[in-house]
């Protein structure tokens, strides 16, 4: 069963044409390492898959279910399978480390805000953010405020975060573009070790092609907005992505004719 399957999907930004007939699937259970130069449609993907940005025609399905016939209801049911982790860490900087994990929770919970607040939140709710904070090795920082962490803290309380939330799938948006390689690496350590005791889908983007040799069970490498690399992450060499990475160009409509730039049905 695939947990993401994208097919033949398109993007436009006025004039430029993002996305290009995109076609991507990524079985439950794997994690996909995305390569690809600035411009190439990385980002763009991401926020298709998570809801931030609509496509313009193709088809996008989670778990089987197509995103563009989804009511808004139905939609964010869906997001609450999908955990998103950024490059900036998109935490509240001057709350706990506590309350930031416990905000992982608010997609489940009938009254929404109000019982993620610590001070209202059950036990259990306290205990399971206690376990996810434990896990990625910062119990001992639950009542500091995020502010007072360094860049690769944050990434960890981001990431105990998307463990409160229960997720399925890990979207990870160059998660370690803030950090320097050592906690880079440790992140990435993590994320993977993570998401391999939980038998979690990973979809996630880099751009150190070095730490991409080591990480995950296939690469994937855009260029223009189309997938030109897929394989097994054994059979991709360093030469190789470097190769793909020389000559990236973004793609505008001029190339295209007056039907192909005409947006079809959007989520």
């Amino acid at each position: 069963m695939n947990a993401i399957a994208i097919n033949d999907v398109h993007k436009y930004y006025g004039q430029l044409h993002v996305l290009r007939g995109l076609t991507l699937d990524i079985p439950k259970g794997e994690c996909v390492i995305l390569l690809g130069a600035n411009g190439c449609g990385k980002s763009t993907l991401m926020r298709c898959l998570n809801g931030l940005a609509r496509y313009d025609c193709g088809d996008i399905h989670i778990f089987d279910e197509r995103l563009s016939q989804l009511s808004p209801s139905q939609l964010r049911t869906l997001r609450q399978k999908v955990g998103v982790v950024f490059q900036q860490f998109n935490l509240v900087q001057n709350v706990s480390v506590f309350q930031n994990v416990l905000y992982g929770a608010l997609g489940q919970q009938r009254f929404g805000l109000l019982t993620t607040l610590s001070c209202l939140a059950s036990q259990a709710l306290r205990e399971r953010a206690m376990s996810a904070l434990a896990r990625v090795g910062l119990a001992h920082k639950a009542q500091a405020n995020c502010r007072d962490l360094s860049g690769g803290q944050q990434q960890r309380v981001a990431i105990a975060r998307t463990l409160m939330q229960d997720a399925q799938i890990i979207i990870a948006d160059e998660p370690i573009a803030s950090l320097d390689p050592k906690a880079g690496r440790e992140i990435m350590d993590l994320l993977l070790e993570v998401v391999s005791e939980r038998g979690l889908t990973v979809l996630c983007t880099l751009h150190q092609l070095e730490l991409a040799q080591q990480y995950g069970d296939r690469i994937v490498v855009m260029k223009a907005g189309t997938v030109v690399l897929d394989s097994p992450r054994s059979t991709v060499s360093l030469n190789s992505m470097r190769e793909l990475y020389q000559g990236e160009t973004r793609v505008d409509q001029t190339s295209l004719s007056p039907n192909t730039r005409q947006p079809l049905r959007a989520i």
